[in-house]
């Protein structure tokens, strides 16, 4: 994967190959400018990779489609409709017929917490809680994979720490577990949430080493099988970090 910044092509990600099992929730970890949002912008179908593809139940993804969502840094409300118009509007958009749009959305906002919210407007609400109805949004639509591009990262630490919670707990509780794929650089937040986390070394991206995550969910950082492999895939990103950085120095 390949990209342009001022004239200079950049390759962004290199040899990169992985798959994603149905109902599996897996992160993608590494240092800023490791390719990951590069990465999910192919897989959302927003851009076609230089080279290699991505494959999407074996069939090559060539653009945007209902069979993915995507869930942004910043939440992307309409700032004039109410929370429920925005999760209604979601629904509009993937050809829900009208007569069911309305429960479909009721049912989301109170899967996230917000059905007391419904006809609040964004501005009313937290910067959580904004993130919250962007994730019922997206949910409603019946992706059957869900993308995350640091999707909490620019939530305050208590704000930060709710969303995973709440996601947490939706994927315990839920009968029909989507696939979720979520870039991320926070270790912690990755071991919380994914079933296995994906490494990746500094740019150009590669896989550096695939974690499995056997804890059971809800999970908790004083876990201890949890710390361990904090602990672990701290201690190899910061490896990485120091060698990319001795690498630059050589040029």
């Amino acid at each position: 994967m390949r990209r342009t910044a001022s004239g200079e092509t950049i390759t962004a990600t290199d040899r990169l190959t992985f798959d994603v099992a149905q109902g599996e929730f897996v992160c993608l970890l590494g240092p800023s400018g490791c390719g990951k949002t590069s990465l999910l912008n192919v897989l959302a179908g927003l851009v076609m990779p230089s080279s290699g593809e991505a494959l999407l139940d074996g069939r090559p993804i060539t653009g945007p489609g209902p069979d993915r969502a995507v869930l942004f840094q910043e939440p992307a409300l309409f700032p004039w409709l109410s929370v429920l118009g925005n999760v209604e509007l979601g629904l509009e958009l993937t050809g829900v017929p009208a007569s069911a749009r309305r429960d479909i959305a009721q049912r989301w906002l109170a899967n996230v917490l917000l059905e007391r919210w419904a006809d609040a407007q964004p501005h009313e609400l937290s910067a959580g809680m904004r993130q919250r109805a962007a994730l019922a949004r997206a949910l409603a639509a019946d992706p059957d994979v869900l993308l995350g591009d640091e999707p909490f990262g620019a939530l305050d630490a208590q704000a930060r720490e709710l969303l995973q919670r709440e996601v947490q707990r939706f994927w315990v509780g839920s009968d029909d577990r989507k696939t979720f794929l979520f870039a991320t650089h926070n270790v912690r937040e990755a071991t919380l949430l994914a079933d296995r986390v994906l490494v990746m070394s500094a740019a150009p991206g590669r896989l550096l080493e695939e974690f499995r995550i056997h804890a059971p969910r809800p999970r908790d950082l004083d876990d201890v099988l949890i710390a361990r492999v904090v602990s672990e895939i701290h201690t190899l990103l910061m490896q990485e970090v120091d060698a990319s950085v001795a690498r630059e120095m050589a040029r």
